[in-house]
C-alpha cells in the first residue's frame, strides 16, 4: 500500500478515476476532487467530472477507535431510506476496498442545496420563512422516527431497548479511550448520568444521532422563490436503532449553545442563548417540544434534564474523539484540534442544565 496516499485532503484521483469508471454506470473521467470545509469526522469531497457532480466520502486514514466512522453503515441507512418520506441523496456505489484509496468510502448523488450554520437563520428573508424552517425540522425528524424498521429492512440495524444505558456505556468508554487530561466536569457529569439514567419506556426507532442545522441541505430553488424545503438529512454516521428522545434532545441541546455573535464558520457550534426567538419567528423549545410530540401522538416527555445532560454528554465525547485524532495526526479537519477547548465547556453547560432542569 505504499502508492496510496494517506493525507485526509487528497485523493490519489487516477487510481480513483479507473476504480469509479468500472463500478458506477456512466461514470467518465477525468475527475476533480475538492475537500468540503467543515465537519470534523469522515473527510467528504466533491467529485466533478464530466459525467457530473458526486460526492465521496471516506473514512480518515490511520488508526481508528472500535466502530467509529463506520461508512458502511451510513450508505446502508441511506439505501433503506430511498424510498420513505425521509429525504436523502442517492447512493452509487460503497468500496470496501482499501487499497483504492487508502479507506473505506462511498459515492453518493450530489445535492445542489444550502447549509446553513447559524441557528438564527440570518440567511432567510422572513420569520415566515425561520418558522417553515423548524417546522420542517420538526416534520423530518417525525418521519425519521416513524420509519417502519422491518419494512426498510432496518430492523437489525442496532440493538433494540436499553439504548441509554448501552450509549452511556459506549460514548464514557470512548471517552476514556481519547482522554488526554482528566476533566473533573465530565469526570462528575458522568457519575449524574449513571445514578439518574431512567428506566427504559420500550421506545425503539432509527436515530439518526447527529440531527441538527448544518446536517439539512435546504433546496436553493425553494429558497429563491420564498419558499423553504429540506432537500436532504446528510451525515448518519451516527445512525442506529435507538431511543427517539435522544435526538429531539440533541437538537434542542445545541440550540441551548451560544448564539454566533455573527461569526458563525463551518465546523463552529452556534445555538440560540440569549436571543429572543418570537422575534425570528423561532419556537421556544417547549413549543418545538410540543409540536414534535404531538406529531408523534405522545402527551409530554419525562426525564428531559436526563436526555438533554446526555446529549451534552455525547457531544462532549465526540469532541474529545476529534482532539485526539488531532493529536495523533489524523483527523479530517485543521481546526479539529481546537475542538478539545468544547469538552469541559459541554461538560459545565450539562451540569448547568442538570440544576436549572431539576
Amino acid at each position: 500500500m505504499s502508492d496510496i496516499k494517506t493525507n485526509v485532503d487528497e485523493l490519489d484521483v487516477v487510481k480513483l478515476a479507473a476504480y469509479l469508471a468500472d463500478n458506477i454506470e456512466g461514470f467518465s473521467w477525468p475527475i476533480k476532487a475538492t475537500k468540503f470545509e467543515g465537519g470534523q469526522s469522515n473527510p467528504t469531497f466533491k467529485l466533478s467530472s464530466p459525467s457530473g457532480d458526486f460526492v465521496l466520502r471516506r473514512q480518515p486514514p490511520g488508526k481508528l477507535l472500535k466502530s467509529a466512522h463506520a461508512v458502511d453503515r451510513e450508505f446502508r441507512v441511506y439505501q433503506a431510506l430511498a424510498d420513505s418520506d425521509v429525504p436523502v441523496p442517492r447512493m452509487y456505489h460503497l468500496c470496501e476496498d482499501r487499497e483504492i484509496i487508502g479507506s473505506m468510502f462511498y459515492v453518493m448523488e450530489y445535492c445542489a442545496g444550502s447549509i446553513f450554520w447559524d441557528a438564527a437563520l440570518p440567511e432567510l428573508a422572513s420569520n415566515e420563512m425561520r418558522s417553515a424552517a423548524y417546522e420542517q425540522m420538526g416534520d423530518v425528524l417525525a418521519a425519521i422516527h416513524s420509519v417502519d424498521l422491518d419494512s426498510a429492512g432496518l430492523s437489525d440495524y442496532g440493538k433494540p431497548g436499553n439504548y441509554f444505558e448501552r450509549q452511556l456505556s459506549r460514548w464514557s468508554q470512548q471517552y476514556k479511550a481519547s482522554e488526554i487530561k482528566p476533566i473533573p466536569a465530565m469526570d462528575q457529569l458522568i457519575a449524574w448520568l449513571e445514578e439518574n439514567l431512567p428506566e427504559d419506556d420500550g421506545r425503539v426507532s432509527l436515530v439518526h444521532g447527529d440531527y441538527r442545522l448544518d446536517n439539512m441541505m435546504f433546496s436553493s430553488a425553494a429558497l429563491q422563490s420564498g419558499e423553504v424545503s429540506i432537500l436532504a438529512v446528510l451525515d448518519w454516521e451516527l445512525s442506529t436503532l435507538g431511543h427517539p428522545f435522544a435526538d429531539l434532545a440533541y437538537q434542542c441541546m445545541q440550540l441551548r449553545m451560544p448564539a454566533s455573535g455573527g461569526q458563525k464558520k463551518p465546523g463552529q457550534m452556534s445555538g440560540l442563548a440569549g436571543i429572543d426567538r418570537t422575534s425570528l419567528g423561532i419556537p421556544t423549545e417547549k413549543e418545538y417540544v410540543a409540536r414534535y410530540c404531538k406529531r408523534m401522538g405522545i402527551d409530554k416527555i419525562d426525564h428531559w434534564a436526563f436526555y438533554l445532560a446526555f446529549s451534552f454528554f455525547r457531544l462532549a465525547a465526540i469532541a474529545q474523539g476529534v482532539a485526539k485524532r488531532a493529536l495523533d495526526g489524523n483527523a479530517s479537519s485543521k481546526q479539529a484540534g481546537k475542538v478539545g477547548a468544547y469538552v469541559p465547556l459541554l461538560a459545565m453547560g450539562a451540569l448547568a442544565v442538570i440544576k436549572e432542569e431539576s
